[in-house]
C-alpha cells in the first residue's frame, strides 16, 4: 500500500511491528521515536478507512492513542491498539491484527433497564435471539459483560435468561495479521462485518437507544 494517502489501500507495512514494539516498550521515548510510523502506517490509513466507509455507515472518528490512567493501576501511557468508530460500529488494528465489531460496549443503568424490558418481551426478545443466531451463523462472535447470576426478579427458567444477564451487548470478528491487512481487501472485511452486524445495531437503536441520564 501507499501509506499516508487519502485513499485506503490497507494499513501500512509497519503497523503491526509498531504495536509489537509498543507492547515491549510502552514509554514516551518509544512513542516519540516511532510517532512518524504511527502517523503514516496506522492513523492515516485508519482515517482513510473510515472515510471510505462513511457513505454507507456514517461519519467516523479515530480514538486518541493516550490511555486515561487517572483511576487505573496500569500506568502505561499509550493504548496498544488504534480504534476507529462510526457509532455503533467499531474497527481496531493492533499487534493481533484486525478486529471489526458493532453494538453497545457500555450501557448506563437506564439503557440496561430498557434492554432487559425488551428482551423479556416475547416478540422483541425473540427477535433479538433470532438476529443473534443469524449473526453467529455469519461467523461473528456474540459478546458483552454479563452478570454471574440472573437479574433480580427474573424467572430462572426464562427462555432468554442468558440474554437477560447481559449488561452490554456487541458482536465482533477478528483476523490475525496477514497480507490482506495491508491491502484494500481489509476494507471489504470491515464493511462485510458491519453489514452482518447491522441487524443487532438496529435492534439496539430501536429498543435501547442512547442514555437519557447523560442528557440531564
Amino acid at each position: 500500500m501507499t501509506a499516508g494517502t487519502d485513499v485506503f489501500d490497507g494499513f501500512g507495512d509497519g503497523a503491526v511491528e509498531f504495536y509489537d514494539g509498543l507492547l515491549a516498550d510502552n514509554s514516551k521515548a518509544y512513542w516519540t521515536d516511532q510517532k512518524p510510523v504511527y502517523d503514516e502506517h496506522v492513523r492515516a490509513p485508519m482515517l482513510a478507512l473510515l472515510a471510505a466507509l462513511e457513505p454507507e455507515f456514517g461519519s467516523g472518528k479515530v480514538f486518541r492513542p493516550h490511555r486515561d490512567i487517572r483511576f487505573s493501576r496500569d500506568k502505561t501511557p499509550y493504548k496498544t491498539h488504534c480504534g476507529g468508530y462510526a457509532a455503533p460500529f467499531y474497527v481496531e488494528v493492533s499487534a493481533d491484527g484486525l478486529m471489526a465489531a458493532a453494538g453497545y460496549y457500555r450501557m448506563a443503568p437506564d439503557q440496561v433497564a430498557r434492554y432487559r424490558t425488551a428482551v423479556d418481551d416475547d416478540r422483541r426478545g425473540g427477535d433479538l435471539a433470532a438476529r443473534l443466531a443469524a449473526v453467529e451463523r455469519a461467523g461473528l462472535t456474540v459478546d458483552g459483560e454479563t452478570l454471574k447470576s440472573r437479574p433480580r426478579g427474573v424467572d430462572p427458567e426464562h427462555p432468554r435468561l442468558g440474554l437477560l444477564r447481559h449488561r452490554t451487548l456487541f458482536v465482533w470478528r477478528r483476523w490475525a495479521p496477514d497480507d490482506a491487512l495491508h491491502e484494500r481487501a481489509c476494507l471489504d472485511r470491515v464493511a462485510d462485518t458491519w453489514r452482518a452486524a447491522r441487524p443487532i445495531a438496529e435492534w439496539l437503536a430501536d429498543h435501547v437507544g442512547p442514555s437519557e441520564q447523560s442528557r440531564r
